[in-house]
């Protein structure tokens, strides 16, 4: 097959934009994911990389997980977390600004045609693992949404897709505060409720223990590898999608019938 009709050559189909935005709350972000889906899905957005920061420290819930398997409501209180819930799957994931690195990408499901969720995972993640190992950490992926490396996991991915686009983002641990974890997250607890899946307990190694490279540092090799390969435009949230997100945060996501969707 020639390198035109291979799905890597898919990539070069769109003009991609880059959105790095200004620290955002949680459940704005949550909002943000799916408004700039449905943008891209109706193509009023080109193709998007969002690189994500966040203002406050966070627990997001994957969109089939029990608040009460897994979050413990005295730590959160103690350690000022927000609890929110994403529109995707997978695990919990406990966010300190300074330790995160997230971004989501926002395309046309065109480019994951054909593929089963495990094998666009893999495709989507590929960019992410050629810029982890150009600094020098031994990253791969892990079935089924992982990117992990000789020593742990470093992240995770969720994805869906909707409308005739796809949402695939993932957050990676810059660093971690394992006390933090294990007060907020009730990871080998007894399950408190019947309801929902839950996350699953695994050995994180974090990127700052695998390189001495400033959060910031890592961020650019994330953007510099994806432009060099596939082309990358600076852009901006638009006033309207922000107008947009804005509504469905305070409607969706703010709402206990969202966060409490599960027990």
């Amino acid at each position: 097959m020639s390198a035109a009709g291979t799905p890597e050559a898919r990539w070069h189909e769109y003009q991609w934009r880059l959105i790095h935005d200004q620290p955002t709350a949680p459940r704005m972000h949550m909002a943000l994911d799916e408004v700039l889906t449905l943008e891209v899905a109706a193509g009023r957005r080109p193709p998007t990389l969002r690189i994500w920061e966040w203002n406050s420290n966070a627990v997001i819930l994957g969109r089939f997980q029990s608040v009460r398997n897994e979050v413990d409501p005295d730590g959160a209180a103690k350690h000022g977390m927000t609890i929110a819930r994403r529109i995707t799957g997978g695990g919990a994931m406990l966010i300190e600004p300074h330790n995160a690195i997230t971004y989501s990408l926002y395309a046309p499901d065109a480019l994951v045609k054909g593929m089963s969720f495990v094998e666009s995972y893999e495709f989507l993640d590929r960019w992410v693992i050629a810029a982890l190992n150009s600094l020098g950490i031994n990253s791969h992926y892990q079935p089924i949404n992982d990117i992990t490396s000789d020593k742990g996991k470093i992240g995770g991915a969720a994805q869906t897709r909707r409308s005739g686009a796809v949402l695939h983002h993932v957050t990676m641990a810059y660093d971690m505060n394992p006390s933090m974890l294990l007060e907020v997250l009730r990871i080998g607890r007894e399950k408190l409720s019947d309801k929902g899946s839950v996350s699953a307990n695994k050995r994180v190694a974090p990127i700052r223990q695998q390189t001495e490279l400033p959060r910031e540092t890592v961020i650019q090799r994330l953007v510099d590898t994806f432009k060099d390969r596939y082309g990358l435009e600076d852009d901006a949230i638009t006033a309207a999608e922000r107008e947009a997100a804005e509504r469905l945060r305070h409607q969706k996501f703010e709402s206990d019938e969202w966060l409490y969707l599960l027990p």
